[in-house]
C-alpha cells in the first residue's frame, strides 16, 4: 500500500498566499481533520474531477480546492471561505 503524497504548482502556491494568506504547505493539514467534508466540485470538473475538502486549520475551517491522481493529491487552490465554513457547520451539524 502507497502513502498518499501532495503536490502542486509552485507559482500557483505564491499566487495563493498572495491572493488567500494561505500556503499549499498549511492546507495539508486540513486533510487531517477527522471531520473533514469532501465535496465535489463540479464548476471546475472538465478533464477530471475536482473536490474541495473543508476542514479545520487553526481557528477557523479551511476550503482546499483539489484533484486526487492515483495516491497524489494536487492542491489547486486553499482559503478560508465562508460556503467552505457554511457546509462543513452544516455537515458536522455545528450551529
Amino acid at each position: 500500500m502507497r502513502k498518499t503524497t501532495f503536490e502542486w504548482d509552485e507559482e500557483k502556491d505564491k499566487e495563493n498566499q498572495a491572493k488567500h494568506g494561505v500556503s499549499f504547505v498549511m492546507a495539508q493539514q486540513a486533510f487531517l481533520d477527522p471531520n473533514r467534508v469532501i465535496a465535489e466540485d463540479t464548476a471546475h470538473s472538465t478533464g477530471e474531477n475536482r473536490y474541495y475538502c473543508m476542514g479545520r486549520v487553526g481557528e477557523g475551517t479551511l476550503t482546499v480546492r483539489f484533484t486526487y491522481r492515483g495516491n497524489v493529491i494536487r492542491i489547486y487552490g486553499a482559503g478560508y471561505w465562508r460556503k467552505g465554513r457554511k457546509t462543513y457547520e452544516e455537515q458536522n451539524k455545528i450551529h
